[in-house]
């Protein structure tokens, strides 16, 4: 589904990325892990073509989407579900019009319709209980809920993407973020999740691709990750390890 051929990437004279060669099915589930600045936020930024690459193709279903016009990337953007990290939900307006506001712009659909489909999306993340609250009222577990539940209201994507969905929350509601995560999967769409929480990439994904000044320092399965003899990344799983020890004290 995705290809990134070549691609390179720069903020001013700061090399971001640096000729990534990559493809992802649209099953599959994966992790791009890497330290801050690393350019994985980038990443998503490119799929969704909020950025264009300085140099190289970027593929989706086929298509070359570096050259398209605003309006040509809306069917692009349609095949995806994006939730950031901030989830950026509108200050001024409740659970319920957060929700509602997509399917008031995208769809057809009558306001009795919208609210049914509205209950039903935040019954599906587990927040319907959650409909008149304000923003500033969610926790943030519920914060990032009601994001995965609007980027799903105009439409049925083909795949999630999510910008560190678990950072800022305390483990309990990190790990309801990762089990939801899994079930939006359970119908056969992939995602790609981009953290730095190796701990909870692990829990959700089968695939890791491990950024590094701004290439590809590694791409492989789950045993690969853990007995990957790189320095680099057996300082990073070092968390994994940590937590693992905290646990049996």
């Amino acid at each position: 589904m995705i290809v990134f051929d070549g691609v390179s990437f720069s903020y001013g004279d700061r090399a971001i990325l640096t000729d990534l060669h990559f493809s992802i099915r649209a099953d599959e589930r994966v992790a791009v892990l890497g330290g801050s600045g690393e350019g994985k936020t980038t990443i998503l930024k490119l799929i969704m073509g909020l950025m264009r690459p300085d140099s190289g193709m970027i593929f989706i279903e086929g298509e070359d989407i570096t050259g398209k016009t605003e309006e040509a990337l809306r069917d692009v953007r349609m095949k995806f579900s994006i939730v950031f990290q901030e989830g950026a939900l509108f200050d001024s307006l409740n659970v319920k019009e957060n929700v509602a506001f997509c399917l008031r712009e995208y769809t057809a659909l009558s306001e009795e319709e919208i609210d049914v489909k509205v209950r039903d999306l935040l019954r599906r993340v587990g927040v319907e209980q959650a409909l008149e609250f304000m923003p500033e009222e969610l926790s943030g577990g519920m914060h990032r809920r009601v994001a995965i539940a609007r980027s799903l209201a105009a439409f049925e994507p083909k795949m999630f993407l999510y910008d560190e969905p678990t950072s800022g929350l305390d483990p309990v509601n990190a790990d309801n973020i990762c089990k939801l995560i899994l079930d939006l999967s359970r119908n056969g769409k992939g995602f790609i999740i981009v953290t730095h929480k190796v701990f909870d990439a692990l829990k959700v994904a089968n695939r890791f691709i491990f950024l590094q000044d701004g290439k590809i320092l590694f791409d492989g399965d789950r045993e690969q990750l853990l007995h990957s003899p790189i320095p680099d990344i057996q300082i990073f799983i070092s968390e994994l390890q940590y937590k693992e020890e905290a646990k049996n004290v």
